[in-house]
């Protein structure tokens, strides 16, 4: 695999992509909301009587985290739909998939454009989420909960497994529906299995420390090598090419 044909692919994207004010609403508003309405309600809760008690915080705070994990499969859900489906609507894939590019190179590099720009969001909205909610707890904990190992990990190691996850995901569906709509709605069934995760952690039914997360870290990185050769096999360019209508 050529990485240069790679970051062809995705210099291509990005410039696609910022006439595209859907996909740039979901790249910065979804990881906004994450990091100022979470501090939020620790802030109301906080102001009730007693408010949250002391030995319950780490917990909730660990559970409020992942939900960066599921920004990081939301977002790239329609960033790699329209990079397929919508490109072949609007008849500028057929011109690519013509050019003498293996298949990995475009899969690899469709990827890195979507890995790329929701990475930097969620680094961004982390880092905003980090120091509000150390600014809310602060004064109960006596100590500032944030940065720790958990959410290292689930920054530095699930976020980016997640993102591929996601983006390989909607290769394969996109290799099977003919428009956005259809592709979006496909995706959001990996949702379904992060949403029990974190409801789990915030009833207290799991623990979302790092042991946890490094298993669900394994678990997704098994996925992702599993989905990869799913995907490059789904991705037919000769079936794009003639037999898509």
């Amino acid at each position: 695999m050529r990485l240069s044909k790679a970051w062809i692919i995705a210099s291509r994207d990005f410039k696609i992509f910022r006439h595209q004010k859907n996909i740039w609403y979901s790249i910065i508003v979804v990881p906004l909301i994450i990091s100022i309405i979470f501090p939020l309600i620790l802030e109301f809760a906080g102001r009730r009587t007693g408010g949250i008690p002391v030995a319950q915080l780490p917990p909730l705070l660990n559970s409020f985290s992942f939900f960066f994990v599921i920004a990081a499969v939301f977002i790239p859900i329609s960033i790699a739909s329209y990079s397929i489906v919508g490109e072949k609507i609007e008849k500028s894939l057929e011109p690519l998939l013509a050019t003498p590019i293996t298949d990995g190179e475009i899969l690899f590099g469709k990827t890195l454009s979507a890995l790329l720009p929701v990475l930097a969001s969620l680094y961004v909205g982390a880092s905003i989420f980090m120091v509000l909610v150390d600014e809310v707890t602060f004064h109960k904990l006596g100590y500032y909960y944030f940065p720790n190992w958990s959410i290292g990990v689930i920054l530095v190691i699930l976020v980016p497994i997640a993102v591929t996850l996601s983006v390989e995901f909607s290769v394969i569906v996109s290799s099977r529906v003919n428009d956005v709509r259809s592709a979006n709605s496909y995706g959001i069934l990996m949702l379904l299995p992060l949403g029990g995760i974190y409801l789990a952690g915030e009833l207290g039914l799991i623990s979302l420390d790092t042991t946890n997360l490094f298993i669900i870290s394994g678990i997704f990185l098994a996925l992702d090598v599993i989905l990869f050769f799913v995907s490059t096999a789904a991705f037919r360019r000769e079936e794009i090419l003639t037999k898509w209508k």
